[in-house]
């Protein structure tokens, strides 16, 4: 049976959007050279998805003029059917630095003009770096402007599940969170999928159908060269094939989709979209758009006319065991190697991130720096968060204090035992080290019934180093910890 719109998805409370959103990445492509597209003309083009029910819009200010498209599009639509305004999301993708109330506001404010609305449906939030703590100074805010109405629901976009986590122990509620979610890229279902479903939090899905790879027109083609794909979102999704077992392993999922499409007379895309939201805590799945070029809404539709059988999913899941999913956690993509963006390793925009801390030499010692971090207690105490002697760098028994004194996740050890780690990281990048040169952890519990979930933080951040490491249970921690760090490193 095929439907005349597509299904529907309530994602807050008065914010309906369609489960196939219009994805406006691909805008930026499409503007690569300096060449801006015909607002007027792109406009109505988002005015024709509109109409055949695909009225919700996904953006960020970092996509050429969508955002500006989009604004032109709400007047032409406010004009038509004012009651009945689609949905535009869009994302803030700061640089780390300070997070001030006037920074956020500011960054905002923006998005504002440039969409032309006094209130952004839905505005999700990107960060670089989680070794830059002020990314939790930017959600505090971000959350005071939802109250005050200025944002209708708060977002994230390529967050992993244990930052998720701290948000979560911060109490600091999130909407929604943008990540990769596609039968190529399978990680959201695992930890990710559980944790938005306890704690309600919907998943919106890109790379769906890997910027085309997953269409009839690549099964059973030969493996392009390096030059013969050009457009940005190939370019990224080719190096995800390359990441979960190459060429033939994207054969396989082509092979098992087009199985099943057959069954029920529909693309092996429909497919693809269909397998992604028919996991419960999935709002939707974001489809890109090239405004102007083509469109496929007649054969998205069709995502929303059958359903998966048992069958199909064993035709599916014996198509997945000859791939493997990328390396990592949703969005550690953004962060570490491998790096599965369109603009491939992103190591150099990496080292460019101010740093958290700074290091000051010490008096009439050329080899020796001290760090401070901020804390109260540092001054107080007198003592420094990390120091280096020579090629030896030792960081402070770390508890999870951010800034002067706000305590991180009061009562979560899992949660404070990131924000900690990420703190010790930023502490070692201040003195020119990295994770990779720690040789030692110590790990100071008040409950020694947290010893797994913290052990396992542990694990997700060393598992390739492979420290040596102490856990012990003492009889309690200044402050509401239940957990504290400490850190040896050696530079090469």
């Amino acid at each position: 049976m095929s439907l005349a719109v597509p299904e529907r998805y309530r994602l807050a409370s008065g914010l309906d959007i369609s489960r196939i959103v219009t994805g406006l990445w691909q805008v930026a492509d499409q503007e690569r050279g300096g060449q801006a597209l015909d607002r007027e003309a792109a406009a109505r083009d988002l005015a024709a998805y509109a109409r055949a029910g695909f009225d919700s819009f996904d953006m960020a200010d970092h996509y050429g003029s969508a955002e500006l498209i989009a604004g032109r599009f709400l007047q032409i639509a406010g004009t038509e059917a004012p009651a009945a305004r689609p949905a535009v999301f869009t994302k803030w993708c700061p640089s780390p630095g300070p997070m001030t109330r006037e920074v956020v506001r500011k960054g905002i404010e923006e998005r504002l003009t440039r969409l032309g609305v006094s209130r952004i449906d839905l505005l999700q939030f990107h960060w670089w770096s989680y070794e830059h703590p002020a990314w939790l100074d930017a959600m505090r805010e971000l959350s005071v402007l939802r109250d005050e109405g200025v944002i209708g629901a708060l977002g994230l976009t390529n967050f992993n599940t244990d930052h998720l986590r701290v948000l979560a122990g911060c109490e600091i509620a999130v909407d929604t969170n943008q990540v990769s979610f596609s039968v190529l890229d399978r990680r959201a279902a695992g930890d990710m999928a559980a944790f938005c479903d306890r704690h309600g939090i919907a998943l919106l899905a890109y790379g769906t159908l890997a910027g085309g790879l997953i269409s009839e027109r690549w099964l059973g083609a030969a493996e392009p060269g390096a030059g013969d794909i050009d457009d940005w979102s190939k370019m990224k999704y080719r190096r995800f094939v390359d990441a979960i077992g190459g060429w033939g392993a994207l054969q396989a999922i082509l092979g098992a989709l087009n199985t099943v499409a057959k069954r029920h007379g529909v693309s092996l895309s429909n497919v693809a979209s269909r397998w992604v939201l028919e996991h419960e805590c999935v709002a939707g799945v974001i489809v890109g758009a090239r405004l102007g070029e083509r469109e496929h809404r007649a054969d998205n539709l069709r995502a929303f006319s059958f359903a998966l059988s048992d069958n199909d999913y064993a035709v599916l899941e014996a198509g997945f065991a000859q791939s493997r999913n990328p390396p990592g956690d949703c969005g550690d993509e953004y962060r570490k190697p491998p790096f599965l963006t369109a603009s491939g390793d992103l190591s150099h925009h990496l080292k460019a991130v101010p740093k958290a801390f700074v290091a000051e030499p010490v008096a009439g010692r050329a080899d020796a720096e001290n760090v401070g971090s901020g804390s109260v207690w540092e001054g107080l105490a007198g003592y420094s968060r990390a120091v280096r002697r020579g090629k030896r760098i030792v960081v402070s028994g770390t508890t999870a204090t951010h800034g002067k004194g706000f305590s991180v996740a009061p009562g979560e050890a899992a949660a404070q035992a990131v924000y900690i780690l990420d703190k010790i990281t930023a502490s070692i990048m201040a003195l020119g080290g990295s994770l990779e040169d720690v040789v030692r952890t110590r790990i100071f519990l008040t409950d020694i019934n947290d010893w797994e979930a913290v052990a396992r933080v542990h694990g997700r951040y060393f598992g390739d180093i492979r420290p040596v490491n102490t856990l012990v249970a003492v009889a309690g921690l200044v402050g509401e910890y239940r957990v504290e760090i400490e850190a040896e490193a050696e530079l090469p």
